[in-house]
Order: C-alpha cells, then structure tokens, then sequence
C-alpha cells in the first residue's frame, strides 16, 4: 500500500510541474514532461513503490494523463490512465466534507434565513433581558421541585393515539399554552411496558413528522412504547404575534424554550408512570437532547436519557453564527457572543449541572464533524458528567440521522436499562461510516 509520505513525496514533484503547464516559469523542478516522468520514476523507484497514474490538469484542458510502473507486479500488469486504485481510508476526508456541506446548508438556508427574519424584529430600544434571564435561571422558579402529572385527552378522531394537556407552565400565547403529542403503544398490555419519550430538536422536522414515527414503531416492535411530545412555539403552538416581539429577548427564550419544555417532559412522565408504566427513558436529538440532559439533571424518576448531538451550551449559537455567509448578518449574531458567554455560566449550560440518574444510565451521542455543537463542549461535559457511555460518530449535525442501524444500536443499549437495572460501566464508541 502507498504509504500518505509517498503520495505527499508524488504530489509535491507534480506541483513543480503545474507552473510550467499553465505558462509560469519555476526553475526549481522539471521543465517538460518526460523530465516530470523520469523524476517520478525515480521516486517509485527510491521508495519501493509499484506504480502510480498521474494526470495535470490545467482548466479545463488535461496537460498530461498517463500510468507510470506496474499495476500488478505479478502478472506484469502496467499501470495506464484508466487503473482505478482503492482509496482506502482518504475516503474519510471526503465522508467528512459531505457531511459537513448538509450543515453548513442547514445553517445557510434555515437557521440563517430564520435568524435574518428575527433580526428585522430587533429593536435598538428594546432590551434583551438579558439580567432578568440571570435572575430567572438561577432562581428557584426555572425548574421547581414539584412536579404534577399531565391530565392527557386523546383525541378518538385521530386514531385515539393523539393527545393534548394543558401546559403546567402557562404563559402569555394561548397557541403555546396546549401540548400536543403521540403515544405509540404496544400490541398488547402497553402499561406494562417501558416508554421511551422523543424530543425533537429546533424547527421539528424532519424530526417529528418524518424520522420520529419510524423510530416509534421500532421502539413497539422491540417491545416498548414511544411518544412524541411537540416542543414549545413549535407547528400548531406557534405564537401568531410572535413575529411581532422584539429579538433577542433571552427571558422569553429561558421561560418558554427551556423552562416550559421541561415542565411538559416531567408532567408526561407522571402521566406514564401514573399509567402503570414501569419505566420511562427520554431520548432527544439536538435541542430535545439538549432538554432530555436538563430533565435529566432535575428529575430522578427516569431510567434513562440519549443526548445525540445536543444543544448543550450557548455555544451552538455561536458555531453557527460563524458559518453565515453573510458578512452582515454574521456581524449581528456575533455581537450576541458577550450575552451567550454570560448564558454559559447559567444552567443553559448542560455542563454546570449533574445528574439526578446514574452515570451508567446515560449515552452520549457525539457527531465530530458537528457545525453546529462545539466538540470541545461536548467533551466538557461529558468529563463533567463522570465519562458516562459516549458513541462519537463520523458525522455531521444533519448527516448523523442517516446513520444505518443507529436506532437498533440505540435500544440495545436502553433495553438492560429499561428492563433491568443497568450493571455496565462506562464505555467508550467510535462506530464506522
């Protein structure tokens, strides 16, 4: 196998040739082809190397394309401009940037367009509560002690499997004041199985109308129930007057965002388990993973909690913010940063808290090609949360969802826990492409 110092040693000899076939003069390599293929086959040579195809390109037109050496020494087959060769593990580099480019358009083409249409509701007047937000989050009013059980209505119209309860938090949008949401149960004597709550991440889809139903249905083929619970402003529970307030408001984001979300997470799981259900697990993805780790640091009933690629920090913001294309708009959301350093150190900041569960009965799940969650937060917390289960996935924010298997792999790592009390220690995952 050609080893990466070989093919670094090919491409900085065929670089000596590139001025010369776009017209520059460069004294320091060959100046003609045959000089560049003399040269290379000495390389080959020198470094016990079979064969190699080489090709200069300059525009639109290929200068020189050719196969130099043996392609099977055996046989005594030549290298030509059509051997393929295996890339191996370079593929990797590729895998990365394709995962990375479904990010960085999720990020230019919905959080930046959604970003640029809350920026025309900023007012330089008005303030974005940003102290009253301190205040809020480190009182005792963010995520109280008690907590009550939902009083769920399921609607008999829509299969009976659709339910809606009033908010336990109520506010001032009478939209955002009713919970909407889905209980996928078991064929028989559901009661008598666990439940494993979805959490959608910002905007919903394709979360909630598209990946969560197949992922429930797994969840009931396996032998547990699954539901979905709609976040805060999201769909049906959109605000009418919400394009109307003023942007950044940081306390609104704490109370409704935040706050309220775990309030209706706690009050369907008092539901369930007042239902007979023996056990309730909640697994989030992005924003909801941010929401399954704060529920996770406030109510000690779960069994268990999947974080993948959570929002955990203030810093997802920020990360994406410095993606925007725009030099504008980049500007405006960057000013934000003093605000989101203060928001940091507040329990927006999934690393300043612990959790109420044990350690053994959390899985992190890392994508290290994210835009979006900063790797180093994620590490941070996951040291500050005593190195609970953590699988690091060759993949981006978005691309992470089209993992094949991820789902099956992710129950078989609930199912002891949910069924059993979980005995495993702490373990570490990195899973191929």
């Amino acid at each position: 196998m050609i080893s990466t110092k070989q093919i670094a040693t090919l491409l900085l000899l065929i670089a000596t040739a590139l001025p010369d076939a776009l017209g520059a003069e460069d004294k320091s390599g060959p100046k003609f082809i045959p000089e560049l293929q003399t040269a290379i086959e000495s390389i080959l040579k020198e470094t016990k190397t079979p064969g190699a195809a080489i090709a200069i390109v300059s525009r639109d037109k290929a200068e020189w394309v050719a196969g130099i050496g043996m392609a099977d020494v055996a046989a005594h087959k030549p290298v030509t401009a059509e051997t393929l060769f295996r890339i191996g593990s370079t593929s990797k580099a590729f895998a990365a940037l394709a995962a990375q480019l479904l990010d960085w358009l999720a990020i230019q083409l919905v959080w930046g367009v959604r970003v640029k249409s809350l920026l025309k509701q900023q007012s330089l007047a008005a303030s974005p509560k940003l102290e009253e937000a301190l205040q809020f989050l480190n009182g005792p009013d963010f995520i109280p002690v008690e907590s009550r059980p939902a009083r769920l209505e399921f609607n008999p119209a829509r299969s009976g499997l659709h339910f809606q309860f009033p908010s336990p938090r109520q506010g001032e949008f009478a939209e955002n004041n009713v919970v909407y949401g889905r209980l996928y149960r078991c064929a028989e004597g559901w009661q008598k199985r666990p439940v494993i709550i979805l959490l959608h991440g910002a905007g919903g889809d394709p979360d909630y109308h598209f990946g969560f139903p197949l992922m429930a249905r797994h969840c009931n083929r396996v032998g547990f129930n699954a539901a979905t619970l709609m976040a805060p402003c999201q769909f049906q529970r959109r605000p009418r007057q919400l394009a109307s307030l003023n942007w950044p408001d940081y306390l609104l984001m704490a109370q409704i965002g935040k706050a309220q979300a775990v309030a209706e997470i706690r009050a369907l799981t008092g539901w369930l388990l007042a239902e007979g259900c023996p056990a309730v697990a909640l697994w989030g993805n992005s924003y909801g993973g941010a929401l399954a780790g704060l529920t996770a640091c406030r109510d000690a009933r779960l069994s268990a909690v999947v974080l993948a690629a959570p929002g955990l920090d203030m810093n997802v913001f920020l990360s994406a913010a410095k993606h925007i294309i725009s030099p504008r708009l980049r500007k405006e959301l960057l000013r934000q940063q003093p605000a989101c350093e203060a928001l940091n150190r507040t329990a927006l900041n999934l690393a300043n808290l612990r959790p109420c569960i044990p350690k053994e009965n959390i899985l992190l799940i890392e994508a290290i090609h994210d835009l979006f969650v900063d790797r180093n937060s994620m590490e941070a917390l996951w040291h500050a949360w005593g190195q609970p289960d953590i699988w690091r996935l060759p993949h981006s924010h978005a691309s992470r969802s089209l993992v094949r298997g991820l789902t099956g792999r992710v129950l078989r790592w609930l199912s002891p826990r949910l069924n059993a009390p979980a005995v495993r220690t702490g373990e570490t995952i990195v899973l191929p492409n």
